[in-house]
Formats: C-alpha cells, sequence, structure tokens
C-alpha cells in the first residue's frame, strides 16, 4: 500500500513539474511578445530570435520554429536579451555535425540473456593414476636393453631390460630346491615344504618378479642366469635412467612409463574466476600442435588448496586421447606437456544488460549516457551487477528501452565537464557547503590532554588509509575505533570553552553511518575531514606534531555525487596517499602549507 501511495506521488510531482515548465515556456513567450510590442524593439522592427525551445523538455533547441521532439508542443522562440528555461542538469547537446564527427552511436537497453567465457592457459600432462615408476629391487647389473630410447610404446608384461643377479639367483636357487623336494616330500613332509615355498615366493615377488616368471623358475636350463624386467603398465617409456652393462644398487631408478590414453589439462584458475567454476562444467580445449581442432571435456577436479604466492587454485579438465597413424606407425594425438588454451562458456541466465562501452568510470562510481533525443545526452549514474564479455548487468538507473552512448561517449564526457564548469550537474554538483569552523585561539592541552589529539589524528589517518587502498572492510573496521576515540577526546577536552566547538563537532561526525560501497564511505570521510583540517591545524603546534603534513587533491570532485572540486586532508606522514581517488590514482595531489 505505501509503495503504491508512493508511486502516485512521485506521479503527482513529476506531472507538476511538467506543467509549470510548460507555464514557464508559455509566459517566456508571452513577455516577449508583450515586450515588442511596448517598444522594446529597435526601431527596425522586432528582435531577433536567438532560439527556440521546448517549455516541458528545455534541452531541446532549435533554431528553427518547429515542434519538441519529445511531447510534439510548439517550441517557444527566446529573444535576444532573453535567458530561456534553464536546461536539465546533465544533458549535453549535441548537433548534427558534431555527432557525425564525434561518430556518436547509441544501443538499445534491453534484456538478454548473460554469456561469460572464461579465457585460461595450462599444460597437458599425463594421467598420474596411471604413471609408473620403475627402480631396482636388488643390486645387480644391466645386460641387455630391449626399449633403447625414451618415446617407445609398450604393453604390460613387455621386456624392457635383462638383469642379473648373484642374490637373486641365490633365492632362485632355494625356491627351485624346495619345490624339488615339496615334489617328492612324503605326507608328513608335505605341510612344512609347502611353507617355505611360500616364503620363497613372498621374497622373489618382493624383488619385482611377477607369479608367472616364479612359477617358470623350475623349468629354466641349468646355467641360465639372466631375469627380465617386465613393464607393469602398457604406455610411453617418458624417461630411461640405465644403459647396458651398468651396475645398479638398490633403489636406483631404472625406467619411467606413462599412460597417455587420458591427458589431464591443467590451468590456474584466479580467486575471482572460482566462482564461475564448477566440476562437471565442459571446456573447449585447443592446442596450437593440432590446430582447427576443439576438445570437448569436463572440469573432474578443483584444488582446494591455493598457491599462497599466486592466490590460484588448480583446475583439472580430463580429455580422451585417440591413436593416429602418422607414416605407417601409430601415435597418440596429444603430445606430452603440450601448452593448450581452454574456454569455459558460463550462463548466466537472462537480466537487463547494458554494454560495456556504454560505461565510464572516471569519477569512481560507473555513469552511462542516455540519449533522451536526437543530439541531447543525460549523464545518469547506473548501479551494475555481474559482467560478462560484452556487457553488465544493470541493476539500477537504467530501463528497457533506453538508448545509451557506446561509441563517443568519453567524448561528450568531456564535453560535460566544460559544461559543468558553467553549471552543475550530476557529475560535479556541488556539495553542501561544510558548516563554518570553530573559531577562537586553542589553549595548548596538558600532556595527558594532547595524548588524547594524537590518539584521535591516528585513528583518523588508519581510516584515510583504508580508503587510500580502495579497501572498504578495513574501512568498516576502522571507523569502529573511531567514534570512540572522538568521544574520549569529547570527554577530557569538552569542558575548555575553547575547545568544545571542535570535540562536539569530531564526535557527531565520528558517527558513520554504515557504507555500501567506497563512493558512500568517501562522503562521510569528507564530510568529518572538514572539521578534522582544520582542527589540525590549530593544534599542530601544541600537540607537538612537527610530522604532520597537508594535501590537497584538484579531482576530488571524482570520488562521490556531490563532491567539491578539490579537497585538503591531513596525513600524520608521507607520503602522500590520496584517500578520494584510492589506489588507482593514490598519488594525485600536492602538498600544501597548513
Amino acid at each position: 500500500m505505501n509503495r503504491s501511495l508512493a508511486f502516485f506521488l512521485m506521479i503527482l510531482v513529476a506531472l507538476a513539474a511538467a506543467a509549470g515548465g510548460w507555464l514557464a515556456g508559455r509566459r517566456q513567450a508571452t513577455n516577449a511578445a508583450g515586450h515588442a510590442t511596448h517598444g522594446d524593439a529597435p526601431p527596425g522592427g522586432a528582435r531577433k530570435i536567438l532560439y527556440y525551445q521546448s517549455g516541458m523538455h528545455p534541452w531541446i533547441r532549435s533554431d528553427k520554429p518547429g515542434k519538441c521532439t519529445i511531447c510534439g508542443m510548439p517550441l517557444t522562440p527566446v529573444y535576444e536579451g532573453e535567458t530561456g528555461a534553464p536546461a536539465m542538469a546533465g544533458v549535453v547537446p549535441l548537433s548534427s555535425n558534431n555527432i557525425s564527427v564525434l561518430q556518436v552511436r547509441t544501443a538499445r537497453i534491453e534484456r538478454r540473456a548473460l554469456e561469460r567465457t572464461l579465457r585460461v592457459s595450462g599444460a597437458l600432462d599425463d594421467d598420474d593414476t596411471k604413471h609408473r615408476r620403475l627402480s631396482a629391487y636388488i643390486e645387480g647389473r644391466i645386460e641387455k636393453l630391449n626399449i633403447d630410447h625414451v618415446g617407445a610404446t609398450v604393453e604390460e608384461g613387455q621386456p624392457l631390460a635383462t638383469f642379473h643377479s648373484p642374490m637373486l639367483l641365490g633365492l632362485e636357487r632355494e625356491y627351485v630346491g624346495v619345490a624339488s623336494q615339496l615334489a617328492q616330500a612324503t605326507p608328513a613332509l608335505k605341510a612344512e615344504l609347502e611353507s617355505l615355498k611360500r616364503s620363497a615366493e613372498t621374497r622373489l615377488r618382493l624383488m619385482g618378479l611377477t607369479t608367472a616368471q616364479i612359477e617358470a623358475m623350475p623349468q629354466r636350463k641349468e646355467g641360465e642366469h639372466l631375469f627380465e624386467i617386465l613393464a607393469p603398465i602398457s604406455g610411453t617409456v617418458v624417461s630411461r635412467d640405465v644403459y647396458e652393462g651398468q651396475y645398479v644398487k638398490e633403489g636406483d631408478r631404472l625406467f619411467e612409463i606413462a599412460d597417455f590414453s587420458t591427458m589431464w589439462f591443467q590451468f590456474d584458475a584466479y580467486e575471482r574466476d572460482l566462482a564461475w567454476l564448477k566440476v562437471g562444467q565442459f571446456v573447449d580445449v585447443t592446442t596450437p600442435s593440432v590446430p582447427g581442432k576443439v576438445f570437448k571435456a569436463s572440469i573432474r577436479f578443483i584444488n582446494p588448496n591455493l598457491n599462497e604466492a599466486t592466490r590460484t587454485a588448480k583446475v583439472r579438465v580430463e580429455i580422451q586421447n585417440p591413436w593416429i597413424e602418422e607414416g605407417g606407425l601409430r601415435r597418440r594425438e596429444l603430445l606430452h606437456r603440450l601448452y593448450a588454451e581452454g574456454l569455459v562458456r558460463v550462463q548466466l541466465g537472462e537480466a537487463l544488460a547494458v554494454p560495456r562501452s556504454a560505461v565510464l568510470n572516471a569519477s569512481g562510481k560507473p555513469v552511462v549516457y542516455v540519449s533522451l533525443s536526437e543530439g541531447h545526452y543525460q549523464a545518469r549514474f547506473v548501479e551494475l551487477g555481474r559482467s560478462t564479455d560484452d556487457y553488465y548487468e544493470a541493476l539500477s538507473g537504467l530501463k528497457a528501452g533506453d538508448e545509451v552512448v557506446v561509441s563517443g561517449n568519453l567524448l561528450i564526457d568531456a564535453q560535460a565537464q566544460i559544461q559543468n564548469s558553467a553549471e552543475p550537474s550530476p557529475r560535479s554538483a556541488p556539495g553542501p557547503s561544510p558548516a563554518p569552523a570553530p573559531t577562537g585561539s586553542l589553549i595548548a592541552p596538558t600532556a595527558d590532554e594532547a595524548a588524547f589529539v594524537v590518539d584521535f589524528l591516528n585513528r583518523f589517518d588508519r581510516v584515510r588509509k583504508t580508503l587510500a587502498q580502495d579497501d572498504l572492510e578495513g574501512f568498516r573496521a576502522a571507523i569502529a575505533t573511531l567514534s570512540p576515540s572522538a568521544r574520549s577526546l569529547s570527554e577530557k577536552l569538552g569542558a575548555r570553552a575553547e575547545w568544545k566547538p571542535w570535540t562536539e563537532k569530531l564526535e557527531k561526525g565520528s558517527a558513520f553511518a554504515p557504507s555500501a560501497n567506497l563512493a558512500e564511505a568517501r562522503k562521510q570521510f569528507h564530510a568529518l575531514n572538514e572539521s578534522v583540517v582544520a582542527m589540525a591545524r590549530a593544534a599542530r603546534s601544541i600537540t607537538h606534531l612537527p610530522q604532520l603534513k597537508f594535501y590537497q587533491c584538484p579531482m576530488a570532485g571524482r570520488a562521490f555525487p556531490g563532491a567539491p572540486k578539490s579537497a585538503i586532508w591531513p596525513q600524520l606522514q608521507g607520503p602522500l596517499e590520496n584517500p578520494y581517488m584510492g589506489k588507482d590514482m593514490i598519488d594525485c595531489g600536492t602538498e600544501v602549507k597548513p
């Protein structure tokens, strides 16, 4: 009910304003005609018409008679010596020639399906779960290598090398002896011999021999002393660390085999991108070594442990790697450790969207220029939500059907800044004048009282630093300690008549309301800063703060809507850190005398 009533009142106010504008335009036309009739015109005839203007939409002007392009009402003539109705604040008029020269283009605001594309890069590695390293189980000598180069394809159980080991021969003789005795043993000894055989089998298996190799030992020819080292899996040899005739010790590395049937595309995802990545999402993977082909695969794992140095998390995509024929030989299509790139397309649903090229952000708050009619553009602040490749989600400030400038808006903004020097607009409207600072001399506080002044300035300086670093969370934490300090200062020095006006203003100004964004935070900071600057200047000499400095920013008008064109603030020490412009222009300003 309250919303309906408020909406109805807004309509009434808008209608009243429109009627007032129309009546003002009519009066101007009537007055102009009356003045011309009663002798204000020069002897030669009627006064010169400067231009024609719409009474209801005063930014609509023309050098010829006609009708308003918005409401259709006749344009009212404005004569030499008169001033027309003031144009709406923030509206920039451009002639058709200027529009052509500036190459102004507009786009219509509408609801559309938003899609965000993340572009990532990484490397193709083999499947960690199918990667094997072969080490020597026992001392011995490599007699022959069956695989003499890295990159060879092997099958599970294929001999890689032959190996001679006196210790392994001893274990073989023990096993064969027990096996032969077991074949001729009486029932009374059979159980004991079977236990000895199992023990010998276990020791041989621990030496790296397979069950088939162990069972074939009794059939080996006498004098045969070599054993085969077999491939534990099918795959590709990625490392060979031995040569024929090389003597190896237990634990020495021999071969490394990887299965390339499935490749892992791993890339680093920054913290800001993790919100868009989910297990199961499809990724289009491409690599320069296979031009023109896209490998479509899904995300299988996102590492929850971030790299502390780079603030990234590893994301894994598993890709099937088929066999291909090349020169009569077979190989895997994707090679090991290739560079690759990926595209992750995230569907965000439908929303009111504004083109990214339409949004300017020079003042710290996003603004677009809306085409009101042919040749008239109004600066309008907007609230943005999610960002995509080409669009922002428009939360407020725009509606479907609005025409926004997507090309030439920077030049329109420059024209607006020139225009704003003569008349206020949403980009540079002056804020409320600060209350006059208390006057009178300050009596030096005692050492105990001065400590409260210094404490307050220290806490205020911490608040300033958070804004200089664009740290909104830090700002919220810092202001929580500022108000108690101002209260303590007021209790300590408020009883003194000359200090009371200062302490009252500081205590009142330190009670910050919650800030939703940096622009609001800077606006609240500025309101208190006016009083702090005045007090700090007066107290500088008596509180033993020779390092206290004062800086001035000539571009403070961009900090928040209604900000003054320039602002001064105190710092306990250098270098300059601008709380109005933040990190992007932290050193903007100059030092000024106290």
